[in-house]
C-alpha cells in the first residue's frame, strides 16, 4: 500500500524509497501542517512583542518541535540553558570588548567551562555558542545587553510555542 505511513527510517531523516512513498503519507502531511502552524504562531508572537529579530522564534520552534512532550522538554531545557549562558557571556564580552575574534574564542571557551559547571550537556554548550556568536559578532546598533535580552526573548517564545504544540497537537505515531 502506498499510503501506509512513514517508516521509522523516513521519520528519522532518511530519504523515502520508491516502496515507502513517504511523501504521500497522511502522518507526513499532518506533521508538516503541525510544524508549519507552530512556526507561524511563534513568528506572530515574536512580532507582537516587536522583537527586532523575530525570525529566531520560529527557528527555535523548528529546532525544538518533537513528537512527544518528553523529547521536546529535554531539548528545550538544553536550549534554554545554552541561551541564558550565551546571552549573559555575549552581553558581558560585547559591552566590554566588542566584536573581537580572540575575545569571541575566549568566550566560547568560557561557555564550555560554564556549561560543565552548570552540569549541562554538549547541546546546551552548542546553543550557548550560537547565542554568543549572534550577540557578539552580528553587527547591530544598540547595547549588547539589549541585544542579548532580545535573543533570549526570541528563543523563549520559540521554546514555549514548541512545548505548547507538543501538548496540544502531538505528532501522530505510525500505525501498522
Amino acid at each position: 500500500m502506498m499510503l501506509r505511513g512513514l517508516t521509522l527510517a523516513a521519520r528519522n531523516g532518511a530519504l523515502p524509497t520508491e516502496d515507502t512513498q513517504a511523501w504521500a503519507s497522511w502522518p507526513l502531511v499532518v506533521n508538516s501542517a503541525r510544524t508549519a502552524a507552530a512556526a507561524v504562531v511563534s513568528l506572530i508572537v515574536a512580532r507582537l512583542f516587536r522583537l527586532p529579530e523575530a525570525y529566531w522564534a520560529p527557528i527555535t520552534t523548528l529546532v525544538i518541535t518533537q513528537s512527544s512532550l518528553g523529547a521536546a522538554l529535554s531539548v528545550s531545557c538544553e536550549r534554554f540553558m545554552g541561551t541564558v549562558l550565551g546571552a549573559a557571556v555575549g552581553a558581558i564580552v560585547g559591552s566590554s570588548f566588542g566584536p573581537n575574534i580572540l575575545i569571541f574564542g575566549a568566550g566560547v571557551f568560557i561557555l564550555g567551562l560554564l556549561s560543565a559547571a552548570a552540569n549541562s550537556n554538549r547541546n546546551a554548550f552548542r546553543f550557548a555558542g550560537v547565542t554568543l556568536a549572534v550577540v557578539q559578532l552580528v553587527p547591530r546598533v544598540g547595547s549588547p545587553w539589549r541585544i542579548a535580552f532580545h535573543r533570549f526573548a526570541e528563543v523563549c517564545i520559540g521554546l514555549v510555542v514548541a512545548l505548547i504544540l507538543s501538548v496540544v497537537w502531538p505528532e501522530q505515531e505510525e500505525v501498522r
